[in-house]
């Protein structure tokens, strides 16, 4: 007897309700703290597999993005236990080109939650654990930042025991923008190893995926002092600092459901 397994992702199970994560769409509500700058465009470059190529316009510019997310699927069950929504992440976003258009792709990103990793496997996100931390606003200044000229806030992003990277953000004023580096749809390749020893990919492409919708808080800008760090099981520090471009601090509402398969490159065995 054939017996029914349910689930969007691993484990499928006869209820489905031990699977890592629900189909999307998936909905978040998050304080993004972003940091932009320019290393040498070879760096960018390097993590760029084929068919990426680097972008025409201002080739190695970096963002780094802390996010501070609430986020559930459409039944918003996960809101009422807290532990399956609410996570935090770090991740670094630089742009690229694929067939004459400009693309946003995060090359690293750390998370705190098995359900962010396993959405990360979905979308093409290469993501780690990790331990991330930034200063929370509230209305009420005890003990809290103003989103306002002057408001400082903090971050910091660890992971396998070591700091990668930290920055202070103090905002100075209103904004047209948040940045330009993660202003694209997302070029990623969703990639799954072959099982026998020296096998080639079993499966590899790349997909283009954003936000299905969008909304988003007045943005601010500010002075920003980040530094990176070296570790002997990470290489963000090889995207050193050139030139910061400026940092950002914006209060955003996102919906995913879904992407678009942009190529299949799995290669022949």
């Amino acid at each position: 007897m054939t017996h029914q397994q349910h689930g969007f992702l691993y484990p499928r199970t006869p209820l489905g309700r031990a699977a890592l994560i629900p189909s999307p769409p998936w909905q978040y509500s998050g304080d993004l703290l972003t940091v932009e700058y320019r290393t040498d465009p070879s760096h960018v470059e390097s993590l760029l597999p084929e068919p990426l190529s680097l972008a025409e316009d201002d080739p190695g510019a970096v963002a780094l993005i802390w996010a501070d997310w609430q986020s559930c699927s459409s039944s918003r069950e996960e809101l009422l236990d807290p532990i399956r929504a609410q996570y935090k992440e770090a991740f670094v976003v630089v742009r690229c080109s694929y067939e004459g258009q400009t693309f946003s792709r995060c090359v690293y990103i750390w998370v705190d939650k098995d359900f962010a990793i396993g959405r990360g496997l979905h979308q093409g996100y290469p993501k780690k654990l990790g331990s991330m931390w930034q200063t929370r606003p509230h209305p009420f200044g005890q003990a809290a930042p103003q989103i306002a000229p002057g408001g400082v806030f903090g971050a910091t992003l660890a992971a396998g025991d070591r700091r990668l990277a930290d920055v202070v953000l103090t905002l100075t004023g209103e904004s047209d923008t948040n940045g330009f580096v993660n202003g694209h749809p997302m070029a990623h390749h969703r990639i799954y190893p072959g099982i026998e020893s020296g096998a080639p990919d079993a499966y590899v492409e790349l997909i283009s995926s954003g936000a299905s919708s969008f909304e988003g808080g007045q943005a601010w800008a500010g002075d920003v002092d980040l530094r990176l760090y070296d570790s002997p099981t990470e290489e963000l520090a090889q995207l050193e600092v050139e030139e910061v471009i400026g940092g950002y601090y914006r209060q955003i509402g996102v919906v995913w459901d879904g992407g678009t398969s942009l190529a299949h490159l799995t290669p022949s065995s």
